[in-house]
């Protein structure tokens, strides 16, 4: 990115309302966010004091998820939306510490992401990166960015993880992932993850936060989000808690209540 383009970023950065991503790097422990940012993650955490864990059990996936896709399914190729503010095990770092030659294409529509972008930029030198700035909304735009990077016609991974809940009922979120995934070609995987409408605590959390945020998050019960996979073939163990996808060393607790499930699944 250049500086012309981080000016412009800058200019649109708006800092009297709170932002998903800058929220989410506040709750994971991170300096890009400001007061507004900061007062809406301590609201969500009085009414929901586990959201911090969420957020870090969601970080979890993530590098679960990659690593599946990069070591055992193979996948060389990733189109990362929704991706956020850089912070730890991002999925270039991950998919290229499996596989160097991995090419990663991140997108986001925070102006405040697209000025740290070039964190997200660096790569091994068999592997590449890239970020698109757009809406998950338009998935012919990112589509058509994603193709300078990514070879479409072999097999990608597509990871979407709380973007779906960033989109209305009456924008059809279903209809997004089923037009991201249309020109994807079979070996191409999906790892998804939202949050539920399960936990009474979050659904509070996630009322206060909306009535003061820039874009509203819709939690969405876990059979909705698994209707999402539809047509994909479910790596197992399928849609499941979060935690409970593949756990690693940390494990899960099974008296958790459900704040988020996900999935990774296989176009054929």
């Amino acid at each position: 990115m250049d500086d012309e383009n981080a000016r412009s970023a800058w200019d649109r950065v708006d800092t009297t309302k709170p932002h998903s991503a800058r929220v989410w790097d506040y709750l994971l422990g991170g300096k890009n966010n400001y007061a507004v940012d900061k007062e809406a993650g301590d609201t969500i955490l009085r009414v929901f004091p586990a959201f911090a864990q969420v957020a870090r059990l969601q970080r979890q996936f993530l590098k679960r998820a990659v690593t599946f896709l990069a070591g055992e399914a193979g996948i060389r190729q990733f189109l990362d939306i929704g991706t956020g503010l850089p912070t730890a095990n991002n999925t270039h770092e991950v998919a290229q510490s499996v596989a160097p030659d991995s090419r990663i294409v991140y997108v986001d529509n925070d102006p405040l992401v697209l000025v740290h972008a070039r964190a997200l930029l660096t790569s091994t030198p068999e592997g590449a990166t890239d970020y698109i700035d757009a809406d998950v909304r338009d998935p012919e735009r990112i589509l058509d960015g994603a193709a300078k990077t990514l070879d479409l016609t072999r097999p990608v991974g597509l990871t979407m993880l709380s973007i779906a809940g960033q989109v209305s009922d009456a924008d059809d979120p279903k209809g997004i992932i089923q037009r991201l995934l249309a020109p994807l070609p079979p070996g191409s995987y999906l790892a998804l993850s939202d949050g539920t409408n399960t936990n009474p605590a979050l659904v509070a959390a996630v009322e206060s936060y909306n009535s003061r945020a820039a874009y509203p998050y819709h939690l969405r019960d876990p059979e909705a989000i698994a209707s999402f996979f539809e047509g994909l073939e479910p790596v197992e163990p399928g849609v499941v808690p979060t935690p409970q996808w593949r756990p690693g060393p940390e494990g899960w607790d099974p008296s958790d209540q459900v704040s988020a499930v996900c999935g990774v699944a296989l176009k054929r």
